[in-house]
């Protein structure tokens, strides 16, 4: 059994590396491991035996290795061998030299051999795996295509043909269902090697996705000449992209949607019925926002480059079409620019900026104009003037003086603690009209009760 598992070892080796593609040493040294376990197995492990593939024969070697000794010192023959028997098997034998016999592989016997058969299948096996993960690790990134075998607690596995992939539930477009022997495509997200070889994750709800498919069907993307700055979606829903171009004679949207929207629409065929907006990209951050809230028309636009957040102001009528069906898109719009968006109408904006100037009114000698440069300072109250730095008040319109600006904070502390002294809750505007002059008697209302406050308070203004 032994001389047949190791007869024409070398057309094996190079049968085994064509089929598998495997490296040549890689199946030799996974056979000399073999031989080794095979021959401990019969002769045990305390003797010293190496094998060696000779390639004028295609044959593993086993070789076992003795110390040469005297005949006086000669006490384990597994190990030791007497200088007498060393010079017939070598002339130039000396004592203490490490000598080599060679061992008859078809000795080893019928249990030995089908465990080095199985050593080699192993062998054979690690080394295909490493493959494929080596190619894959090497595509990841990509778009591959296969034929959908089975689905195991959810996941869909993909034959592509040397391995299979998984795509998780998560990655999946919710509502899609794949029968066995339908073709599915989907991005190469991630690919991992674990005990039981390589694990290929494969995604049909990333946005990197959508970015390839645009890259596929877009020569001026795979060119170059548009470039996808920024994606995001709701699988299966909806979809937003930014694109822009590096050539000016280009315009990035119109490349992306193609001749009577033929481009765009092969991509939405693929993602099933995915709405996909595409978005003009601008580093103007708040032109940006602008596009990405597209259709809504923006009346205005308040920033918070600190905190990155953005208070966007659209007419009442667009309110809800800003938002989007479920606020999905503001929702995509915010993921596209890793801004915070605010939506909010021109009537609830004029409210919160009548409240606000009716609030910093309540400062001692505060006229509205005063008020108005604070409000569009970006203070909208006293409250967070008492908690302002000098360096921060001083970028107000008329306080840029640092004892100016001392003052209005040490004014606003006060009068928060006035408030608090005399048990009273800090007013609210009782009409949104105040800025709004057309709105006299909503206005004459507020101006009624600011007096009205600014009197308890012992205060004049």
């Amino acid at each position: 059994m032994a001389d047949n598992l190791f007869t024409d070892l070398a057309k094996v080796i190079d049968q085994v590396g064509r089929d598998k593609g495997i490296d040549k040493d890689v199946i030799i040294d996974a056979v000399k491991q073999a031989m080794l376990v095979a021959a401990r197995k019969k002769y045990g492990t305390y003797r010293e035996i190496e094998a060696q593939y000779n390639e004028s024969t295609g044959e593993v070697e086993l070789y076992e290795f003795k110390e040469v000794v005297t005949a006086e010192k000669f006490v384990d023959e597994e190990v030791e061998i007497k200088l007498d028997e060393a010079l017939l098997l070598d002339p130039q034998a000396t004592l203490g030299d490490s000598i080599g016999i060679k061992l008859a592989s078809n000795d080893l016997g019928r249990i030995a051999a089908q465990t080095a058969k199985q050593i080699i299948l192993q062998k054979v096996r690690d080394a295909e795996r490493e493959i494929i993960f080596s190619e894959f690790e090497a595509r990841k990134g990509e778009i591959a295509s296969g034929i959908a075998r089975r689905v195991e607690r959810g996941a869909i596995i993909v034959d592509l043909g040397r391995t299979e992939a998984h795509i998780p539930p998560r990655e999946q477009i919710p509502g899609e269902v794949y029968k066995p022997g339908d073709r599915i495509q989907g991005y190469l997200s991630e690919v991992r090697q674990t005990t039981r070889g390589p694990q290929i994750i494969m995604s049909r709800a990333d946005e990197r996705y959508l970015v390839k498919l645009f890259e596929m069907e877009v020569p001026e993307i795979y060119d170059g000449v548009v470039e996808v700055m920024a994606a995001a979606r709701e699988p299966g829903q909806r979809a937003k992209i930014a694109v822009r171009s590096k050539d000016n004679s280009v315009d990035p949207v119109g490349a992306c949607v193609g001749m009577k929207g033929s481009r765009v629409q092969n991509i939405v065929q693929e993602l099933k019925g995915e709405k996909i907006d595409i978005v003009k990209w601008d580093e103007d951050i708040t032109r940006f926002a602008c596009n990405a809230l597209a259709p809504a028309e923006i009346s205005k636009v308040f920033l918070d480059e600190e905190n990155k957040e953005m208070e966007i102001v659209v007419p009442d009528t667009q309110l809800s079409l800003a938002i989007g069906k479920k606020g999905q898109n503001v929702r995509l719009a915010a993921k596209l620019t890793t801004w915070k968006l605010d939506i909010m109408s021109d009537s609830s904006a004029s409210a919160r900026t009548a409240e606000s100037i009716f609030n910093l009114m309540l400062l001692p000698g505060m006229n509205e104009t005063m008020a108005q440069n604070i409000f569009q300072s970006g203070f909208g109250s006293f409250q967070s003037i008492s908690q302002a730095k000098v360096e921060e008040i001083m970028t107000i319109p008329g306080y840029d003086d640092p004892d100016k600006a001392q003052k209005l904070i040490q004014d606003a502390a006060a009068l928060i603690k006035n408030y608090k002294d005399q048990g009273l809750a800090i007013p609210k505007s009782p009409q949104a009209g105040l800025v709004n002059d057309k709105n006299t008697s909503a206005k004459q209302r507020a101006e009624e009760q600011l007096k009205a406050e600014l009197s308890k308070l012992g205060t004049s203004n």
